[in-house]
Order: C-alpha cells, then structure tokens, then sequence
C-alpha cells in the first residue's frame, strides 16, 4: 500500500488565474508565523528560492521543476535541515504541488507535500504547520484579492 501524502484541499471565489498568480507570490503566505526568511525567487520555472524559519529550526531549499500557468506548480525540495528531526534532511526530495482546477463557479486548489506521510518523523509536526499556513495565511489573501478586485469595479 502506498503511503499516503499530507494532502489539503481548498476553495476560492478567485479565478484559476488569479490563485495561481496568489500561490506563486510564496513569500506574501509561508510566512508570519515563525520568523521566517526568504532568499531567491519562486515565480519562473527553475526558479530557487531557501526558507528559513524559527530561528534556525527549519531550512529547506526548494527549486519550481513544473509550472502550468493557472493550473500546476511543483516545487522541489533540493535541501533541508530540520533540527528538531532525528533525520535532518527529511523533506530532501520532497514535492510541493498546487494542482489548481476551474469547478464550477469557484476555484479549487490541492496542495500536496509529496513525501510527507504518516510514516516519516516530520508528519505530526509538519502537516498541522501546513494547514495552519494554508488556512491562515494563504486563504485570507484569496479573500483579500477580491475585495481588492470588488471594490476597484465598483
């Protein structure tokens, strides 16, 4: 049986094109919660960019290897040291995969950390941390985008 991947559905009023151009502005949702840092780029295909956060705790490097303007974007972790793990560099080769999908009159968007499963030591540390960045972080500014669009068409 393969294991199963850390996987969270959302849901936004936003167009395809308008999440996709949300989730690929990584520094304005992966952040705010633990002093995080951010160095490179992560728009444009072979793009890199490291995150850091919590004073040290988590360093990951991650390169764009797919990118479907308005509906994919894989990130490959290349690099990571976590050191509250036994195994430091357990998200090495690990995925971050937006599938986003046009669903009626909204927009639905599965993100996927490929690699990160019940299985691996990270799981119950890491996969509440993603859902508490997607659902606090990233879905505000899908709302956010809109009220920004609503009121400009006023």
């Amino acid at each position: 049986m393969t294991p199963k991947n850390y996987t969270l559905t959302l849901s936004t009023q936003q167009s395809p094109a308008d999440a996709f151009k949300t989730i690929t502005n990584v520094r304005a949702w992966w952040t705010g919660l633990h002093e995080e840092e951010f160095r490179g780029s992560a728009e444009k295909l072979n793009d890199e960019f490291t995150f850091y956060a919590g004073k040290g705790a988590h360093y990951s490097k991650q390169k764009l290897v797919e990118l479907v303007p308005n509906k994919k974007i894989v990130w490959l972790v290349t690099e990571s040291h976590l050191n509250f793990l036994e195994q430091k560099d357990e998200w090495t080769g690990t995925k971050l995969v937006f599938v986003i999908t046009a669903k009626g009159n909204h927009t639905e968007i599965v993100f996927t950390h490929e690699g990160l499963t019940p299985e691996v030591e990270c799981y119950d540390l890491c996969a509440p941390t993603w859902t508490t960045y997607l659902q606090t972080k990233l879905v505000p500014l899908f709302n956010q985008a809109l009220s920004v669009d609503r009121t400009q068409h006023v």
